[in-house]
């Protein structure tokens, strides 16, 4: 039986506010938002309260009564489901998690389905479908377009681990199906820490997702892997690089007698256009852009799980940025202002207003710029979208001096 070295309850505090995708400071935050104005007053703040939630978690001291009504009051539950030694959960549910970092899901498992799960954890030949179904899910319910990407990251990096851990015991009938989860979750991890603003983390995360991709000898979801790869770039990535890449992602289903999706092919051809912008070569960049302009066909069935959702909005959107690219920001202006008319407030429409304060600076339009650069910047704080500071912080060094602080968190 699995087994461990801490209080229960200070196992499951840790599990529940995982499995909620809360933070540390998000816990406190609560805490705080849930007391009285007498408590409130004598609460510590910002970092000591953050330090407090943390001892409790590594059962370094219990929270008074005080404390444990607040807890319990933000969880929705009764003291002895949280504080108890035995709320009647299938056995190891609370331990597995805490041990794995796995989040547990409030409601969304029943008992058999968590009891099975951790029975294969402790003897990886248990897995079975299920235990695959029971980790696809938990990818789904962590596709949170609400949660800060780095904070996604940290509650799908630990599946990776865990199917990492069943593939060399896993019967026969679902090591492949397990290589494959291992690949999409590793390709959303990558997709997160880019989200988050560290580009070498996503990059080494794309290289997992792509080697698994291999092993499970699924050329379609190799070629997905690589078209996500051509798209983590930074001021520092190779252009030459970024088209060869991208030429790969949609030549691999053919040269590999796959069955290729048109959506990939039209993301691929944007990437590589990018790519081509990058270096300066405006008609091969051109040529890419007005290829993957074409309606795409029909989609072949049973995509991954992070197939690309090609759009009109997003080649217009990546048509602006390789027009910006190519030192042409009133044209990139026209495009952005039209699209990003009706945007909603994500990380992705924080990055694209970023690029749009970046077309007025470039067009020395200085006021239209200092708007637009504020916009951004209060979206990406409240997104997390440090792809956004990133590209804030390169136009302010290069052109105006507008103080851009994160405020975003990066601690999971």
């Amino acid at each position: 039986m699995i087994g461990i070295d801490i209080p229960l309850w200070a196992a499951r505090l840790r599990a529940w506010r995982r499995g909620r995708l809360w933070n540390r400071e998000d816990l406190g935050r609560r805490l705080a938002d849930n007391a009285d104005e007498n408590t409130r007053d004598r609460m510590p703040a910002g970092e000591d309260l953050t330090a407090m939630v943390r001892a409790w978690e590594a059962g370094e001291r219990r929270p008074d009564a005080r404390y444990a009504e607040l807890l319990c009051r933000v969880f929705g539950a009764q003291e002895a489901e949280l504080f108890g030694q035995d709320r009647g959960e299938p056995a190891g549910t609370t331990l597995w998690h805490h041990l794995t970092g796995v989040p547990l899901m409030p409601g969304r498992f029943t008992a058999d389905e968590e009891e099975r799960t951790g029975r294969a954890i402790e003897d990886p030949r248990r897995a079975d479908r299920q235990t695959v179904a029971y980790l696809e899910s938990v990818l789904a319910e962590c596709d949170r377009p609400d949660r800060h990407p780095a904070e996604l990251a940290g509650a799908l990096s630990p599946v990776f681990g865990v199917v990492q851990g069943f593939r060399s015991d896993a019967g026969r009938t679902v090591r492949r199906a397990l290589i494959t989860l291992s690949s999409e979750d590793a390709e959303a991890v990558s997709r997160m820490w880019y989200e988050a603003g560290h580009l070498e983390e996503a990059l080494r995360w794309s290289d997992r997702a792509r080697r698994a991709a291999a092993q499970a000898e699924d050329e379609r979801l190799v070629a997905y892997t690589l078209a996500g790869r051509a798209g983590l770039t930074g001021p520092e990535s190779d252009p030459g690089e970024v088209v060869e890449i991208a030429v790969a992602a949609r030549e691999r289903p053919v040269r590999e007698h796959a069955v290729p999706s048109p959506r990939l092919e039209a993301v691929a051809r944007l990437r590589e256009a990018l790519g081509h912008a990058m270096a300066g070569e405006e008609d091969m960049c051109h040529r890419r852009l007005e290829e993957s302009a074409e309606p795409p066909g029909e989609e072949p069935e049973e995509r991954p799980r992070f197939g690309f959702d090609y759009s009109p909005t997003l080649h217009e959107l990546l048509a602006a940025e390789c027009l910006l690219d190519l030192g042409h920001p009133d044209d990139a202006i026209q495009i952005l202002e039209r699209e990003l008319g009706e945007a909603g407030r994500s990380r992705e429409t924080a990055y694209d207003l970023a690029r749009l304060a970046h077309a007025y600076a470039d067009a020395h339009d200085s006021e239209r710029y200092a708007q637009a650069a504020r916009r951004a910047l209060d979206l990406a704080r409240e997104t997390g979208a440090a792809r956004a500071l990133r590209e804030l912080g390169v136009t302010r060094a290069s052109r105006y001096r507008v103080p851009v602080s994160t405020g975003v968190r990066h601690g999971w």
